[in-house]
């Protein structure tokens, strides 16, 4: 094929094989996603994940090359749809910024309920098993903590400015301890199938927000 034919535009409907393409991979990846995201990297198989969405195991190698490439892609899918749902909470301003975080809470518990709590988060299961997974994970597993970290800073930020908060409070390091903590409640709520973890790691941490504290210089 010419370059004139890969630049001309087509008419009409796309042909069935790029629609395939795409449908096929994604399709994969979704499928990783919620495989991950129940049962951990490690012990996610090929022949569960294509035999889900009923493909042949050489599409699966037709995509990804090795398995950890496909554990990266589905890492990365799931970046942005995490990003996408703390964003459609904490970018609500028709909440003040705490009953924002209220609302993340509340509906991450209801999804767990959804899925009777087999479902925990992709992301605390993978920093689970990061002493065995392939270092390419390492960095991409600091770069979306980090992403989330900032993400809430902002939001306990705006608390602070508006007085919901302490002042004497760092929303940097406020952020870093929610999601420290936050990933521990989500894996005891799926061990014990209740939001109860949750609801008390953040009542627990609400009421600390209000306490003053005292920094050294």
């Amino acid at each position: 094929m010419t370059d004139a034919q890969l630049i001309k535009p087509r008419r009409g409907r796309p042909p069935q094989s790029d629609r395939a393409f795409v449908d096929t991979r994604e399709a994969l990846i979704r499928a990783g996603v919620v495989t991950i995201t129940e049962n951990g990297f490690l012990s996610a198989g090929i022949d569960s994940i294509v035999k889900t969405i009923g493909v042949p195991k050489g599409s699966f190698y037709h995509y990804f090359k090795n398995k950890e490439i496909f554990g990266l892609a589905v890492l990365e899918a799931y970046k942005h749809y995490f990003a996408q749902r703390l964003d459609r909470h904490l970018l609500n301003t028709g909440l003040s910024p705490l009953a924002r975080l209220d609302d993340f809470v509340r509906a991450a518990g209801l999804g767990m309920a959804r899925f009777q709590f087999k479902r925990g988060c992709l992301v605390g299961n993978l920093l689970q098993e990061s002493p065995l997974l392939p270092d390419t994970f390492d960095k991409v597993l600091k770069t979306i903590l980090f992403d989330w970290q900032m993400r809430v800073a902002r939001c306990l930020q705006e608390a602070i400015d508006r007085g919901e908060i302490a002042d004497s409070h760092c929303a940097d390091r406020l952020a870093m301890t929610f999601w420290t903590g936050w990933e521990g409640a989500v894996m005891r709520a799926k061990l014990f199938r209740s939001t109860e973890p949750l609801d008390n790691f953040w009542a627990f941490f609400r009421l600390a927000l209000h306490t003053t504290t005292h920094q050294n210089n």
